[in-house]
């Protein structure tokens, strides 16, 4: 027989989500095409959805994720900043070792 073990997991911030699987795809969309509003359509969001996890996740951050660009010649748009960048790769690095630590549990039950 072979299980599985079910899980995600979520950083909160004082009661509030601060991160989870879903804000990361945002800001990894986000860092990919320079834009909230492409962001939120590559993932299928309404742009008022995507808006209020982004501000959720800014305003739980101990800094900024992201900037806002100001017009110009191609427009503005919305650029993760090195923080940002940073929370996306410990959160991944938290997420595998989850992962890894569930998989090792699983394996208790080829013991009984």
């Amino acid at each position: 027989m072979s299980y599985k073990i079910k899980s995600r997991i979520w950083i909160e911030s004082e009661n509030n989500v601060f991160l989870g699987e879903g804000r990361i795809a945002l800001l990894k969309a986000i860092n990919e095409t320079g834009s909230l509003s492409k962001a939120a359509k590559s993932l299928k969001l309404s742009y008022k959805k995507a808006w209020h996890l982004l501000d959720a996740v800014n305003k739980s951050a101990k800094e900024p994720v992201t900037t806002k660009i100001i017009g110009g010649v191609n427009g503005g748009g919305t650029k993760l900043t090195g923080y940002g960048k940073s929370v996306i790769l410990v959160f991944e690095d938290i997420n595998k070792s989850c992962w890894r630590f569930l998989d090792e549990q699983l394996h208790k039950f080829d013991k009984i």
